[in-house]
């Protein structure tokens, strides 16, 4: 998991709102949409792997993966929320 040191400095790299680890029950609507094949990230790919873990921007519009303990900070691989 990441550590608190580095999840207090990571920012949204769009706007630089901070962010918050996604909790269990918002990675499990967001695992729903993957397995049905149904999400796609910003950039217009669809997301085909169930994500464990993601941080949320502070306003809810956007999560961004953790793939293998790495934060996926690029806006274009931000998966929305609404």
């Amino acid at each position: 998991m990441i550590d608190k040191t580095l999840l207090n400095i990571l920012v949204c790299p769009e706007n630089h709102q901070r962010l918050e680890l996604a909790d269990k029950v918002l990675l499990a609507r967001v695992n729903q949409s993957i397995l049905a094949g149904t999400l796609t990230n910003r950039g217009g790919q669809r997301v085909e792997s169930p994500l464990t873990a993601g941080l949320v921007r502070e306003d809810r519009r956007w999560l961004y993966p953790i793939i293998d303990d790495i934060p996926v900070m690029l806006v274009d691989e931000a998966i929305p929320l609404n």
